[in-house]
């Protein structure tokens, strides 16, 4: 009877944790929140050759050559780069002679960040906290948001963000960031698996990792959703939301909050847009 009990219980957690949560509902924890997580995280940012939590150095490199060589970016601008990570993008433009200001949720990653800028004696301040807090007024040529970050926002979010975003950037100041389109996802698809590690990056120690998807089609949402079991029982949920936009739905939220479309490409790379890609690259500016 004691079994069958336990096996009831696992069946109606599975069954909730399975179930397509409300939108933007938080999962029972957050990636920064978890020491090996961060650490985890930061590898994943640093990994050369990987598109995971940044885009490769190759991108990064070509990013930053094209923004510069488009005067998108200018030497001597001050810049203010949201969910900067561990610097990749500022500590470059940085040697381009711009003033950097960076702030990012994650300790790890604006420690790391902090480090290679006194390492390189480079013009850059790194804050550790969350861009929501933010009460610049007018100090910024350019904000930047780079790979999808605006995409993981609800509407009441994104223009609370956009707002802020707005306030800090100087007359006629620039905001380039990119967004992620429904095309993306329907390639990628819904995660829908199951998988046990001796550790790896959720866990140092012995874990199993349950991933779904779920479609919120009518709002152009998706969800992928995590759920970790490690060898102690315990188990938590994380859930990452993306809300895709196309070319029309991105220039009307960016209208609707003071911003004129400048620019569009289709990534950050300057590769020409075309409605059926994977990213769409903005640049607004302040109106």
């Amino acid at each position: 009877m004691k079994n069958c009990n336990c096996a009831k219980v696992l069946l109606d957690n599975l069954s909730r944790f399975t179930s397509r949560p409300a939108l933007f509902e938080l999962g029972e924890a957050l990636f920064w929140d978890d020491p090996h997580i961060s650490k985890s995280m930061l590898a994943a940012h640093l990994a050369a050759d990987s598109d995971g939590a940044s885009r490769s150095r190759e991108t990064i490199e070509k990013t930053v050559n094209h923004l510069i060589s488009t005067a998108t970016l200018q030497q001597d601008d001050t810049v203010l780069d949201l969910g900067c990570g561990p610097g990749l993008y500022s500590n470059r433009l940085c040697r381009y002679g711009m003033a950097i200001t960076g702030i990012d949720i994650s300790e790890r990653s604006i420690e790391y960040a902090r480090k290679v800028a006194r390492e390189q004696g480079l013009n850059s301040t790194y804050l550790c906290g969350n861009f929501f807090d933010l009460d610049y007024d007018c100090q910024f040529d350019r904000v930047l948001q780079i790979y999808g970050e605006m995409s993981t926002f609800s509407d009441q979010a994104r223009n609370r963000l956009l707002q802020i975003i707005h306030k800090a950037l100087k007359d006629d100041g620039l905001f380039i960031f990119d967004v992620s389109t429904r095309n993306l996802r329907m390639r990628e698809g819904l995660k829908n698996r199951w998988y046990f590690a001796e550790e790896g990056f959720w866990r140092p120690h012995r874990h199993a990792v349950l991933e779904l998807g779920f479609d919120y089609p009518e709002d152009d949402i998706w969800l992928d959703q995590y759920i970790v079991i490690d060898e102690t029982g315990n188990s938590k949920t994380y859930r990452l939301w993306f809300h895709d936009y196309s070319l029309v739905t991105i220039t009307e939220a960016l209208n609707e909050n003071g911003f004129a479309l400048e620019q569009v490409w289709g990534d950050l790379t300057g590769t020409t847009y075309e409605s059926g890609n994977d990213w769409i690259a903005i640049v607004a500016r302040k109106v």
